[in-house]
């Protein structure tokens, strides 16, 4: 069975991540369509594990697209073989920073409370 991969939306129907994928989109389609591949190998499980992906604490993990900045989609699992991409960060860094790990959790508490099965 293939997951799904869904996007988080604020209360207000703002989709963090549509906005990221679409500024990436414009300043860099390679990576663009590379993060895009990757969303796309995420619904089937063999890839849930490096390079693609690996877990950075909380239950969230990370897609990452190595290149001249690293380009990043944070996103957890939810019931129903679901993925929910919940921030997308672009950096020269090797680590996530402190404030966008938040912004991820806070999404994530966010979606699970809006959306208790």
């Amino acid at each position: 069975m293939e997951f799904t991969v869904e996007f988080y939306e604020t209360e207000l129907g703002r989709c963090p991540i549509r906005e990221f994928l679409n500024g990436l989109k414009e300043t860099d389609p390679n990576d663009f369509a590379a993060i895009l591949a990757g969303l796309a190998k995420l619904r089937n499980r063999q890839y849930h594990r490096p390079p693609l992906s690996k877990p950075i604490g909380g239950d969230l993990f990370e897609l990452r697209h190595v290149g001249k900045l690293n380009t990043r989609v944070l996103y957890f699992f939810a019931k129903g073989q679901r993925i929910i991409a919940v921030h997308g960060i672009r950096n020269k860094a090797k680590e996530i920073s402190r404030r966008d790990r938040k912004a991820a959790l806070e999404r994530k508490v966010d979606w699970l409370l809006r959306n208790q099965l």
